[in-house]
């Protein structure tokens, strides 16, 4: 009897032990796997969203195209230039183009805010006087007889951008005499602008000069352009507009931004332009030298969401690594399923504030946003761990991810270095956090 229940005894010992599957034995690590995973596809809605974003700026751009259409586009002034055909060989003929001696542009511009739908199109009205003077003009320069010139149909032109945003008859007062001008100037200055004939009396190798002024009142969108037509061109312009983009090939000498406007003042010598006081043909290029004011409009909400859809992949990874050194630190289970619904209210946070960022100003959309978004995973993340405590700790990290974020969005200078310094940060704390966990008993 008991050397049958010592063999019984011994066959139960022999049996052999189970060995754990393969999926239990590495499931911390294939969830990881599958938590990397989630969230390269999460980032499948974020270029969506980067795609939203690309859509409503085209609409943007459509609607400030349909504003200017009606209003005047971005203007550009060139001259005035005196123009004088003459006979190159019979039945053929060129012009010659003579540019002033001293050119003096004197400006106030207007802005407004256009809107067409929810879009906003900055907009002005300027009144500009333009006067100057031509010295005698040297047609032995550009080897053109005296006799070959076509005097009668000498004219005085000034390239204009848009002629739809003139808004009173143009006249010229050239030595004493009025003038006013017409439309056209053959594509030489500009595709358009206006001209008017004016006298001038041949005296031995030279043409008689004059002064000249000009009060012209004209309508634009977004900036406004001079040439520095005039061997000193000198331009002052003033204006309410409070954010002002000085652009071109030129900066202004002197300018002065305050919260009432900005003024500013260019002086440009022919020494730094690369054309000729007096040409023949339309050969030259008298527009590389443009410069002038651009009415800037602040850094609207679709560039700055632009900027935060950039940093999602931040946000999504570091909440989803939070989740998961909780599993590993208090044994909680979070279900892949789980995971994904957070993913998804994350993403959602930036279709809320390309949204609220049309209606609203960029800082109270991107507040708004955050608090709806860090509200929606706290509270699920409270229902998942069944504990506020850890949900109210998964909100605070995630509210300072959100304004570290937007203190880089807000920090375009120094976006590269604080992003750098943030994440050499974070990469500390998780490293620091990692230490409690237990790797080889997992």
């Amino acid at each position: 009897m008991e050397t049958s229940n010592l063999s019984e005894s011994t066959d139960v010992q022999k049996q052999p032990v189970k060995e754990p599957s393969f999926m239990k034995r590495y499931a911390i690590g294939i969830k990881a796997i599958l938590i990397g995973i989630l969230v390269m596809l999460l980032l499948i809605p974020t270029a969506m969203i980067m795609g939203l974003i690309s859509e409503r700026e085209r609409r943007q751009t459509e609607a400030t195209e349909e504003v200017s259409g009606k209003w005047g586009g971005m203007q550009t002034i060139t001259g005035p230039v005196i123009v004088i055909p003459y006979v190159i060989k019979p039945g053929e003929t060129g012009v010659a183009m003579f540019l002033p001696d001293k050119l003096t542009v004197n400006g106030e511009l207007l802005p407004e805010i256009r809107k067409r739908g929810i879009y906003e199109v900055a907009v002005y009205s300027s009144h500009l006087q333009i006067s100057g003077s031509f010295s005698p003009l040297d047609i032995a320069g550009l080897h053109i007889a005296p006799q070959d010139l076509l005097l009668k149909d000498a004219y005085l032109a000034i390239g204009v951008t848009d002629m739809r945003g003139i808004y009173n008859q143009a006249q010229l007062q050239w030595n004493n005499q009025q003038f006013i001008f017409n439309p056209g100037v053959a594509n030489l200055l500009a595709p358009s602008g206006m001209q008017t004939k004016i006298p001038l009396a041949l005296e031995h190798d030279s043409l008689s000069g004059g002064n000249f002024s000009v009060n012209l009142d004209l309508r634009g969108a977004g900036q406004i352009y001079f040439s520095p037509v005039g061997k000193s061109t000198t331009v002052n312009l003033n204006s309410s507009w409070t954010h002002p983009s000085f652009d071109g090939a030129f900066l202004p000498n002197q300018h002065n931004v305050h919260e009432k406007g900005f003024t500013a003042a260019w002086q440009v010598s022919h020494l730094n332009r690369n054309f000729p006081q007096s040409f023949t043909g339309g050969k030259v290029d008298i527009h590389t030298a443009d410069f002038g004011v651009a009415l800037f409009m602040p850094v609207d909400g679709y560039q700055q969401s632009t900027r935060a859809v950039k940093y999602a992949i931040l946000i999504i990874g570091l909440t989803f690594l939070v989740f998961y050194f909780i599993e590993l630190l208090q044994r909680y289970s979070v279900h892949p399923l789980q995971y994904i619904l957070i993913g998804v209210a994350l993403c959602i946070f930036y279709t809320l504030l390309i949204a609220l960022a049309e209606q609203l100003n960029f800082q109270l959309a991107y507040l708004i946003s955050a608090l709806l978004t860090l509200g929606l995973v706290t509270a699920y993340s409270a229902s998942v761990f069944r504990s506020s405590r850890m949900a109210a700790g998964i909100g605070g990290i995630l509210m300072i991810l959100y304004g570290f974020i937007y203190v880089i969005i807000r920090s375009e200078d120094q976006a590269l270095l604080m992003g750098s310094l943030g994440l050499f940060i974070i990469l500390a704390v998780v490293m620091y956090f990692s230490r409690k966990i237990k790797w080889n008993e997992l």
